[in-house]
């Protein structure tokens, strides 16, 4: 709960830009337990706290349920378009900072608001509108097969680096016409992308170059597959709206679904109440999926909404050009909205912010789902006896601010060959 003590603070009530001594956003996924970091950012500042994402550079991070919808919902208050963050005009942002990959200016639907969101969005939903999800579960699992056949006559795997992190691109790089070889080198830049490391901004524009390859070879020979219909659409105007509105959709299509398979698995590898699942236990895949999706969802933090005009924010002073980080994480356990004390008894309920809120919600959550529910579904089913090859303890995230995907999640289980079909 917000104190007023909190609100009422003179340190509390300064603008943004003038404070000292602010936590790194990168302490709250860098921790075992994030909980315990939003719970001092809660009490010393209340459900909106002062962080600092790089030297120098502060932010707000909203941490509160109707707090977060109210910064989603108001875009004539909170903008998602970059250039309205003053760190871009105040000289306060490097040219080579880690920040520029998530939080600049690009041509697609997830930063800009209004009618050109609208806009923007509309190709996205008319591409979500054609999926087959029976078709799409059959293709999945086929894929999931495949993949796993490449390792399971070894007895051991790495869950993320051989399974999770190839699954969902493959899974969508048919759709938009990608070979084999631009899939997996797309993979590893969407990765990079999202490691905060010095590479990130090179990724970057190595992911852009495979596109522009891929809409080029479309442009001059169209095929039925959903670059074709993003580059046709009326909707996209020049290939710097086509090029984003991919790279949204590859990002939403990988990384998050990545984060979220390998969450899963860990949780019903790891815990007690899904990993008794395996031998006939009471809870299952979609609880555990529901579980992620409450406690260790794709994106802890998720950039950024951009304060259009000066306001305040459960007592917080936030002035015009101020980033505001969504701590979806935190915001999913507000205590508020959790009277028991036990956010995470969450079974079949769905009312997390994992999938974001208000115009920008995420329109591809039925897909994502079905994709993260059929690649853990089959690697449990294909891959006897699996188990964690350490002790639980020891897994770790990969570093970023952003969110808390185990770096890698090693496994063995008995050798088995599977044939095409998924027989052994």
């Amino acid at each position: 709960m917000t104190t007023s003590a909190a609100i009422e603070s003179p340190a509390a009530r300064k603008p943004l830009a003038e404070l000292t001594g602010l936590m790194p956003l990168a302490a709250t996924t860098a921790c075992p337990d994030p909980q315990h970091v939003f719970a001092r950012l809660r009490a010393e500042h209340g459900p909106v706290a002062p962080v600092e994402l790089e030297p120098g550079v502060h932010a707000w991070l909203v941490m509160g349920y109707p707090e977060i919808l109210t910064v989603t919902r108001q875009e004539q208050v909170y903008s998602c378009d970059p250039d309205d963050w003053a760190a871009h005009h105040d000289g306060s942002l490097p040219a080579d900072s880690l920040l520029r990959p998530m939080m600049s200016p690009y041509d697609n639907a997830f930063f800009v608001n209004g009618e050109r969101h609208r806009r923007l969005r509309a190709p996205i939903s008319g591409g979500m509108a054609e999926i087959d999800q029976r078709a799409m579960r059959r293709s999945v699992a086929a894929l999931c097969t495949d993949v796993i056949g490449s390792f399971a006559g070894r007895g051991e795997a790495d869950l993320v680096a051989d399974y999770a992190a190839i699954v969902p691109v493959l899974a969508v790089a048919d759709r938009f016409g990608l070979d084999a070889v631009q899939s997996h080198e797309l993979q590893a830049g969407l990765a990079a992308m999202f490691a905060w490391g010095a590479d990130a901004l090179a990724a970057r524009e190595k992911v852009m170059k495979i596109l522009a390859d891929v809409v080029a070879a479309r442009r001059a020979t169209p095929s039925a597959d959903l670059t074709t219909y993003l580059a046709q659409h009326p909707n996209l105007r020049g290939d710097a709206e086509v090029y984003d509105t991919m790279v949204l959709m590859l990002v939403a299509a990988n990384e998050n679904t990545m984060s979220c398979i390998a969450q899963t698995l860990r949780l019903m590898l790891t815990d007690e109440r899904f990993a008794g699942r395996l031998r006939g236990g009471r809870l299952g895949v979609d609880d555990a999926i529901d579980e992620v999706l409450w406690r260790d969802p794709p994106m802890t933090n998720a950039p950024a909404r951009y304060a259009l005009r000066d306001t305040e924010l459960a007592g917080q002073p936030v002035r015009r050009g101020d980033a505001m980080i969504l701590g979806l994480t935190a915001a999913n356990a507000d205590p508020r909205i959790h009277p028991t004390g036990e956010p995470w008894r969450e079974v079949g309920n769905r009312a997390h912010l994992s999938w974001g809120a208000g115009p920008h919600a995420c329109p591809a959550q039925i897909p994502a789902r079905l994709i993260v529910r059929t690649a853990v579904e089959t690697a449990l089913h294909l891959l006897p006896g699996v188990r964690l090859a350490i002790p639980a303890e020891e897994l770790q995230a990969v570093p970023s601010p952003w969110g808390r995907t185990p770096k890698s999640i090693p496994v063995r289980f008995t050798p088995v060959r599977h044939t095409a079909d998924g027989e052994s």
